[in-house]
């Protein structure tokens, strides 16, 4: 990176006094070895141990040296809100917010690809791109498939048990240096010579010459792009001489394939970091290259966090199931618990939980940030196997709705967008945005919601945070990618739940009191009787991952082959100490999504299991200090 930037970027006193002005703890010594590092390499980072802090830090660092007007920084994430937090801390400082405008790019993978590689190739084509969007494309292909063109494969879809995904999954793949027609998992649905087959690639490239495409169709045009065009490759490198990937372990094998033929071979420092034991969206596995195991032999680590103590921290150790790695926790003392009921006491797991939070967490901490209830699954599915999902525990829950199967909020986000964008009227865009908002969740929050303008600003509120997340929707809504997309909107039911203050009626989701709770349980759990309960907000592990929360209660939940029990599984594995990585796969994939949920909370973790199951356990919990409770006995 010679010339680019000045050689003493990160020198000790320069990175002590930018740690001093951002008001940061002292760094240890892993951290200034990955804050002072110049060469490719990866940092695999427990959860709480700073990474997004010390990414920051060490970008401030660059930016405030960087020296060239042509070459820039890119920082690629998984998710808008990743991205965005890294672009807030950069922010912060003068000489950072020079890091958001060219030559540099922060951004999420798929808007590089975007930006960088799939939209000039299709605009090379003189296709004008109406839309990047599965929900849009789904729409279009339904209204296609409608045409006479189109008789025998809709016959042929209409015959067939979700037919219609066939066709609303229609997606390019780049093989044999060409553009094919396959399904999302790469394969053909039908052999190309018959009549289906080509209808079926008729529709798809008609839809694409009126520039409507999926988000992974743009990885193909993106590779053949890159091959009829070798030359972007050392372009694209030379252009960013510096690549940071946050939340490495969430990129798709998709996603790997393609930063590998730009970035592999080329001159460019790449530093890849992320925590490969939350690592719950990725299907790298499918892919076999240098690119696709994360992270690489001998990476640097971040063993130690900040957000738990070692209470937590043992427990997390013991469920890492990916990567072995001994967390050494260095927050508050906190406790953990255990929860064991029977199908007659299941209902009183939570309102236990908010109880003993509001025994154990500090009433300032606990205000700042509510306690949360998590499980894998939110809503009950054929089996009689119980427990099966949240709606388990709390009577009456309905899933809230995701905001993407409402067309119309889709359509008002890229409305919004596109006058946001062209400068008009920004309030007006985004009053109108909100208005749609306010009207997709009534719903699950009643009439109860405030115009945009009675808001609060502040990000410590749920109003300042309805606005972060209101203006990447304005900012980002034709870029998001399926998974970004429904993340922002998991975040946004979270929010406005908390905006609301209220009882969900509309979806039969109330938690009582605290005093007629427990007199309807016909008891009281110990010292927590007369203390009064802060509500818990519920949603599923996956949408609460990157939070932090001061209490989090992981309710146990049937893992996806409908064999297992979750919470009994990871229990089982620290009660016997076994090694996680010789567990069933579909062990490991459970007790993985239970790690992401244990290292949320900062004073009070509690894993609820059913009596019958988990009951054999308890000596050994006790004996590790933990709070073992059996509701089955009060």
């Amino acid at each position: 990176m010679t010339g680019t930037y000045l050689p003493d970027a990160f020198a000790t006193h320069k990175a002590e006094a930018m740690v001093k002005l951002l008001g940061l703890d002292p760094l240890d010594a892993e951290q200034w070895d990955f804050l002072q590092s110049e060469t490719t390499q990866d940092l695999q980072a427990a959860p709480g141990s700073g990474k997004t802090t010390l990414i920051g830090l060490k970008l401030a660092l660059m930016a405030d040296a960087w020296t060239s007007v042509t070459r820039g920084v890119c920082v690629l994430s998984h998710t808008n809100t990743a991205k965005n937090e890294i672009a807030d801390r950069v922010a912060s400082l003068a000489a950072g917010r020079s890091l958001l405008r060219y030559p540099h790019f922060i951004g999420t993978i798929q808007s590089f690809v975007h930006t960088f590689l799939a939209l000039p190739a299709v605009r090379a084509k003189g296709v004008e791109v109406r839309s990047v969007d599965d929900a849009a494309f789904e729409t279009a292909a339904i209204r296609l498939l409608q045409h006479p063109d189109y008789s025998t494969l809709r016959s042929y879809v209409e015959r067939q048990r979700d037919g219609a995904s066939i066709v609303t999954g229609a997606t390019f793949t780049y093989k044999d240096s060409e553009l094919v027609v396959t399904g999302a998992t790469r394969e053909p649905p039908f052999r190309a010579e018959t009549t289906s087959g080509q209808q079926l690639s008729s529709l798809k490239w008609t839809l694409a010459r009126r520039g409507v495409f999926r988000y992974l169709d743009m990885y193909a045009i993106a590779q053949q792009y890159l091959t009829e065009h070798p030359g972007i490759v050392p372009a694209v490198s030379t252009r960013f001489p510096f690549v940071l990937l946050d939340e490495m372990q969430d990129t798709s094998a998709t996603q790997h394939e393609l930063l590998d033929l730009v970035f592999a071979s080329s001159p460019t420092v790449v530093q890849r970091v992320g925590d490969t034991n939350q690592g719950i969206y990725s299907d790298a596995g499918a892919l076999h290259g240098p690119a696709s195991v994360f992270p690489l032999s001998g990476a640097a680590e971040l063993p130690v966090s900040r957000r738990f103590g070692p209470q937590i921290a043992a427990v997390a150790s013991r469920l890492a199931v990916r990567r072995p790695q001994q967390i050494h926790g260095a927050g508050p003392d906190g406790q953990v618990a255990v929860l064991l009921f029977d199908e007659a006491t299941a209902t009183d797991v939570v309102p236990t939980f908010e109880r003993m939070a509001a025994v154990i967490v500090p009433e300032d901490v606990l205000l700042r940030r509510p306690p949360r209830v998590l499980g894998a699954r939110q809503g009950r599915g054929g089996s009689q196997a119980y427990p099966q999902s949240i709606s388990c525990y709390v009577p009456g829950y309905t899933p809230p709705g995701r905001p993407t199967t409402h067309r119309a909020l889709i359509d008002a986000a890229r409305a919004a967008g596109t006058q946001w964008r062209s400068g008009a009227d920004s309030h007006e865009a985004a009053t109108e945005l909100w208005n749609a908002l306010r009207a997709s969740f009534t719903p699950l929050t009643g009439e109860g919601l405030p115009a945009l303008g009675r808001l609060e600003r502040s990000a410590a509120t749920p109003g300042g945070r309805v606005r972060i997340l209101l203006r990447e929707l304005l900012v980002h809504a034709l870029a998001f990618d399926e998974t970004g997309w429904g993340m922002i909107t998991e975040q946004l039911t979270v929010q406005m739940k908390l905006l609301a203050d209220r009882p969900l009626k509309a979806v039969s989701l109330e938690f009582t009191p605290a005093a007629e709770a427990a007199t309807a349980a016909g008891g009281i759990p110990r010292s927590s009787a007369a203390v009064p309960a802060v509500r818990a907000v519920p949603g599923t592990i996956q949408s609460a991952k990157g939070e932090t929360h001061a209490a989090t209660l992981i309710l146990e939940c049937l893992e996806k082959n409908g064999k297992k029990f979750d919470v009994t599984e990871a229990l089982r594995m620290i009660a016997e100490g076994s090694d996680p990585q010789r567990e069933l796969k579909s062990i490991q994939a459970a007790v993985q999504l239970v790690f992401v949920g244990a290292t949320r909370p900062t004073h009070l973790l509690v894993l609820a299991a059913h009596r019958d199951r988990s009951k054999r356990y308890a000596e050994v919990m006790i004996d590790a200090g933990w709070d073992v409770r059996d509701l089955t006995e009060h």
